[in-house]
C-alpha cells in the first residue's frame, strides 16, 4: 500500500471518525475527514483523493446525493458507503448509484481494510476491464428451474451475434451472466471488456468510450483509445447503461448502425467489429417515456433480453451460494470455517436479500471473519437482520405493498432533497399524509 495513499471521510460522528481515522492513519493512510456533505465538496474540489469513505446519512443530505454530483462535478474515484443495518435497501441504491461497497456499522477494522484494498485495487479503468485470468475460480450456476432456464437462454442466444439486454436487480450477477456468453461465443478469443457506466463522468464518458486526440480539450495531452477501439474484435459489456448522457447514447448508436467509432476532437472514423451485451436494473421503458433514454438505441440493444432471477427467488441455490462464498471467504482471509449452524441458515432463508448475491458475500465474508472456530452461527449476524428475517413472510401482501410505498416515498425525498411540499406533490398525496406516513416509516 502507497504512502501517499489519500482518504476522504465524510462523517458526522465525531468520535467515530477519530476512531476510523487514527487506524487507517496507523496503517499508512493519509486521511482526511469532513463532518458533512458541504465540507465534504470542498475538499473534494480542492484535492485529490483515492477513495472516499461516505456516511450514508449526514447532516444536510444523504450520500447519494454526493455520489450523483461526482458523475459531473469531480474525477472517478471509489465510494465506500458507511450504513446501519437499517440502511442496506438504500445502501444498494448506492451501489446502484456508483458506489463501490458498502460496509455496516458496527465497522469491523479487518474488514474495513479488505474493503478499502477491494476498492483501491480496482480504482483504474483499465484494470477493471481487463478480463479475468482463465485460472479464476468459477461462479455456480446454481440447481433452481429459474437457474436452469437462466442458462438455458444463455446457452442459446451465445453462439449468435445478437445484442443481448440483461436485466435484473443490484448484486444478482449480469456481468457474470455477460462473460459467460462471450465465453460461449465465437468471439472467446477476443477481449471482453466491462464498462460500469454509473462511474463514468458526464464530461468524460464519451472519451472513456469512443477516445480523443490529443488536443480535444483541456487536459488531453496525448492520443487515448478509447473501450470500445479495445473490444474490437471482442464483447462489450456496458453495465447500468440507462445511466450514459443523451450525447453519448447518440455516439453509441451511430456505431452500432455504421460499425466505425469517431474519437472525440479526431475528426476520423474507425472500423469497428463488437458484439455489445448491457445491463441495467433500471425500466429503460419508462427511462423512455421520460425523454431520458432513446427508444431507438433501445430497440437496438435489446435483440434478446435475459431476466436475472433475484436471490430469495432461487430456492435451492441459497445454500449453494452459502458454501461457495464460505469456501471463498475461507481462502482470501486464510481461515477454515467448515459449516454454519442450522438456525443461521434458517435466518437466510427467511430473509428477503436486498442486496442479493453481493449482499450475501457481503455478510458471509463479514462472518468468516468473525468467526473464532470452524462454526459460524446467529451471534455473527446483526440483530436487526434476524430480526427482520423472523418477522418477514414473502406470501404476506400488506408487508410487500408497505415495503413499496416505502421505497416511493423515500425515492421522491431523495429527488427533492427532502423538501416535503414538493415530495407530496410528486406523490399526489397532501402534506398532512407525507408527514404520516414518514413517521409510519420513520423516514425522518
Amino acid at each position: 500500500m502507497a504512502l501517499d495513499t489519500k482518504i476522504l471521510l465524510i462523517e458526522d460522528d465525531p468520535t467515530f471518525a477519530k476512531i476510523v481515522t487514527t487506524f487507517l492513519t496507523k496503517k499508512g493512510y493519509q486521511v482526511s475527514s469532513a463532518s458533512n456533505l458541504q465540507s465534504g465538496q470542498q475538499l473534494l474540489s480542492s484535492e485529490k483523493f483515492d477513495l472516499l469513505l461516505l456516511d450514508y446519512r449526514l447532516p444536510d443530505g444523504i450520500g447519494l446525493e454526493l455520489i450523483a454530483k461526482m458523475g459531473t462535478q469531480f474525477p472517478v474515484l471509489p465510494v465506500v458507503i458507511i450504513t446501519s443495518f437499517d440502511d442496506v435497501r438504500t445502501a444498494v441504491k448506492s451501489i446502484q448509484s456508483g458506489a463501490f461497497e458498502y460496509i455496516i456499522k458496527p465497522i469491523n477494522p479487518d474488514e474495513l481494510l479488505l474493503v478499502i484494498e477491494s476498492a483501491l485495487d480496482k480504482k483504474e479503468p483499465s484494470k477493471k476491464q481487463e478480463s479475468k485470468p482463465k485460472n479464476a475460480q468459477s461462479f455456480i450456476k446454481g440447481e433452481s428451474e429459474v437457474a436452469r432456464r437462466l442458462y438455458e437462454y444463455v446457452d442459446l442466444v451465445a453462439p449468435t451475434e445478437m445484442s443481448v439486454m440483461i436485466i435484473g436487480e443490484s448484486g444478482t450477477g449480469k456481468e457474470h451472466i455477460a462473460r459467460s456468453i462471450h465465453n460461449q461465443s465465437k468471439r472467446s478469443g477476443g477481449p471482453f471488456i466491462a464498462v460500469d457506466c454509473g462511474v463514468l463522468s458526464k464530461e468524460l464518458a464519451a472519451s472513456e468510450l469512443f477516445g480523443h486526440a490529443k488536443g480535444a480539450f483541456t487536459g488531453a495531452l496525448q492520443d487515448k483509445v478509447g473501450l470500445m477501439e479495445k473490444a474490437n474484435g471482442g464483447t462489450l459489456f456496458l453495465d447500468e447503461i440507462g445511466n450514459l448522457g443523451y450525447d453519448v447514447q447518440i455516439k453509441l448508436l451511430r456505431t452500432l448502425q455504421e460499425r466505425t467509432i469517431e474519437p472525440v476532437g479526431s475528426g476520423r472514423s474507425i472500423p469497428i467489429n463488437i458484439r455489445l451485451i448491457s445491463a441495467t436494473n433500471e425500466n429503460l421503458l419508462q427511462e423512455i417515456g421520460s425523454g431520458n433514454f432513446r427508444e431507438d438505441i433501445y430497440h437496438r440493444i435489446n435483440e434478446f433480453k435475459i431476466q436475472m432471477p433475484a436471490l430469495r427467488e432461487r430456492g435451492v441455490d441459497l445454500e449453494l451460494f452459502i458454501q461457495y462464498f464460505v469456501d471463498q471467504a475461507n481462502q482470501e482471509l486464510d481461515r477454515s470455517v467448515k459449516r454454519l449452524t442450522p438456525e443461521i441458515i434458517q435466518v437466510f432463508k427467511k430473509y428477503d436479500w436486498p442486496g442479493n448475491l453481493r449482499e450475501l458475500r457481503n455478510v458471509i465474508k463479514r462472518s468468516v471473519l468473525l468467526s473464532k472456530d470452524d462454526v459460524i452461527g446467529t451471534e455473527l449476524l446483526p440483530e436487526e437482520m434476524i430480526s427482520r428475517a423472523q418477522t418477514s413472510n414473502p406470501n404476506d401482501l400488506k408487508l410487500v405493498q408497505e415495503t413499496n410505498e416505502r421505497e416511493l416515498i423515500l425515492n421522491a425525498l431523495i429527488q427533492t432533497r427532502y423538501n416535503k411540499t414538493k415530495a407530496a406533490q410528486l406523490l399526489n398525496i397532501d402534506r398532512k399524509t407525507l408527514y404520516s406516513k414518514m413517521e409510519k416509516y420513520e423516514l425522518e
